[in-house]
């Protein structure tokens, strides 16, 4: 743990203020997540950590800079660092009041709050968004990024997708990158990949990964709040879905870590298969009687 971060959070505290402690966070295995807590005052920081040579502390610096707490729904920049050895690049940032939490008590209650925010990142103002850059333009969005039996639906419509609007995209919209506080969503985190796509990268990702957390209806639930909380329909919430499906068609074993860490460990590598493989098969069968 950066011995400089934890100076840092001290020193932005007051001159007065000690580090009373410091606990690793659950969720993500991209960056190190830390809760630093002061006392003489009181307050409470979070450290992100990232492998040596890792772009996203930069992107994550420029995103969070540009976004300014997205009226409370980000956290804050307060300290950055490129890292050199021994240390490698973090960030300090403002602590969002909560916990990320995947084992909701009410699921339909929860997808519409998820909903209702993705709208209102969606709604943010261009001109905060200046110098992002276009998902479509990175490996995890491009046409080559298609796999599995959903891939070639969706290669045939890319014109489609890349003639959509742009909007905000959090480019990893999923459940554990929420936090709450109880019962309520109080923000979403790991900011650096933002950029800018259409509606349907940031829906379709969350869309799939409520299906493999409970089922189709919750899911539903999720694009019906988005839609009322945006008044802007997604163009084709369908091809949104096989996007997703595609995307990671690959890789869904290796989200075991994520859902694990955070409560779902019956979501197994097979399991997650299994169930993404239902999810696709299901869009498909949509695609054919449409």
């Amino acid at each position: 743990m950066s011995v400089a971060a934890i100076d840092r959070a001290a020193a932005l505290a007051g001159p007065n203020a000690t580090v009373q402690g410091t606990l690793a966070l659950a969720g993500g295995t991209h960056a190190r997540t830390y809760l630093i807590r002061t006392a003489n005052p009181d307050r409470e920081f979070i450290l992100r950590e990232f492998p040596a040579g890792d772009r996203a502390v930069a992107d994550e610096t420029r995103v969070l800079g540009a976004l300014d707490g997205l009226d409370g729904l980000a956290p804050r920049l307060l300290a950055t660092a490129p890292g050199s050895p021994p240390e490698g690049p973090w960030t300090l940032i403002s602590r969002l009041p909560g916990l990320a939490d995947i084992t909701p008590a009410d699921p339909s209650g929860f997808a519409r709050q998820l909903g209702a925010s993705l709208a209102r990142i969606h709604a943010t103002a261009s001109d905060r968004l200046a110098g992002f850059r276009r998902v479509s333009d990175r490996p995890e969005g491009s046409r080559a990024a298609l796999h599995g039996p959903a891939a070639n639906l969706v290669s045939a419509r890319w014109e489609s997708l890349a003639t959509e609007p742009t909007v905000l995209t959090h480019y990893d919209f999923w459940s554990g990158n929420t936090v709450w506080q109880d019962g309520t969503l109080t923000g979403v985190v790991d900011w650096s990949g933002a950029g800018l796509g259409p509606r349907g990268f940031d829906l379709g990702w969350c869309r799939l990964d409520l299906y493999l957390l409970f089922d189709h209806y919750i899911a539903d639930r999720f694009l019906e709040s988005y839609q009322a909380a945006s008044r802007v329909a997604c163009p084709d919430p369908l091809l949104s879905d096989l996007w997703a499906a595609a995307r990671s068609h690959t890789s869904v074993e290796s989200w075991v870590p994520n859902y694990r860490d955070l409560g779902r460990s019956d979501l197994t590598a097979r399991v997650l298969r299994k169930r993404h493989t239902a999810w696709t098969e299901h869009l498909i069968e949509c695609s054919a009687n449409m």
